[in-house]
């Protein structure tokens, strides 16, 4: 919701080629906020958005040639006073913040054959900040692959389930093999990252159904009870019908030929 309000300026502030944000350092924000009924813990000068307008019924109101105070008509929006956050900035088309272990899983399993890289990291790790503009141009210039972003602030139960203790952290995901590769990296060794991108990242067909996580990744994440993930394991069903095969399945019966060549062995070896 955008609210107009009026603000008395010194002409000398504006300038008449070029209008720059920061023309309005100036402004004070209760000034604004007696006007626009905003709170002034919502506006500083350093929030006005590129949106904000100049307008007047004449020239001489906007661009004054004697030195005459001016008003400058300025739009205003209550979610001037969010900053971005630095994971969420330069992010493209192919990066995706995962919201919750089935959105992870869901994703996974959906990729088909494509690359996906799962990004591990935390909004106070120096070492995610500083890397994450060179994964955002690397998505960039890979549009194929899928990155998504684990905040581990967010999910630590399901980063503990997945054995995730250092940051940053990758993991690459790709068709019927899952998991391909797994290693932390960093400003300095983000060769490694590209290393595993360019051998991980050509196309290829896989048989079978999509992997994605680990049988016993899912069985933790189904057992946590910070979770709420449900899952049936698979593998348990599996094994206890091959132990009841073994139990009933019948031995073969020894013939008697194939006992006296037994025998003739163990005398050929014990002379």
């Amino acid at each position: 919701m955008a609210t107009d309000s009026f603000v008395k300026l010194n002409p000398i502030s504006i300038n008449r080629n070029r209008f720059d944000l920061r023309d309005f350092a100036g402004i004070s924000p209760k000034s604004i906020s007696s006007l626009c009924c905003i709170s002034p813990r919502m506006i500083s000068c350093n929030h006005f958005s590129r949106r904000t307008l100049i307008s007047g019924e004449n020239d001489n109101i906007l661009f004054p040639k004697k030195k005459i105070p001016a008003f400058v008509r300025c739009q205003t929006s209550l979610g001037i006073g969010r900053n971005q956050k630095w994971w969420e900035k330069e992010l493209q088309p192919n990066m995706k913040s995962v919201t919750s272990p089935e959105d992870l899983v869901g994703s996974l399993r959906n990729a088909g054959d494509k690359l996906v890289v799962v990004d591990f990291f935390s909004p106070s790790c120096g070492g995610c900040k500083a890397l994450h503009p060179k994964i955002c141009k690397i998505a960039e210039k890979n549009p194929e692959v899928e990155f998504l972003q684990v905040n581990y602030e967010d999910h630590r139960s399901l980063c503990q389930s997945l054995n995730v203790h250092v940051l940053p952290f990758f993991r690459f995901y790709r068709g019927s093999s899952g998991r391909v590769c797994s290693f932390s990296c960093t400003n300095a060794t983000i060769k490694k990252f590209k290393e595993a991108l360019e051998k991980h990242g050509r196309e290829q067909c896989s048989i079978g159904e999509t992997k994605g996580l680990e049988e016993k990744e899912l069985v933790a994440m189904a057992a946590n009870k910070d979770l709420s993930f449900d899952y049936k394991p698979k593998s348990n069903g599996n094994i206890q019908e091959q132990k009841e095969k073994d139990i009933f399945l019948p031995k073969s019966p020894t013939s008697n030929k194939q006992k006296e060549v037994e025998r003739s062995d163990l005398l050929v070896s014990s002379a």
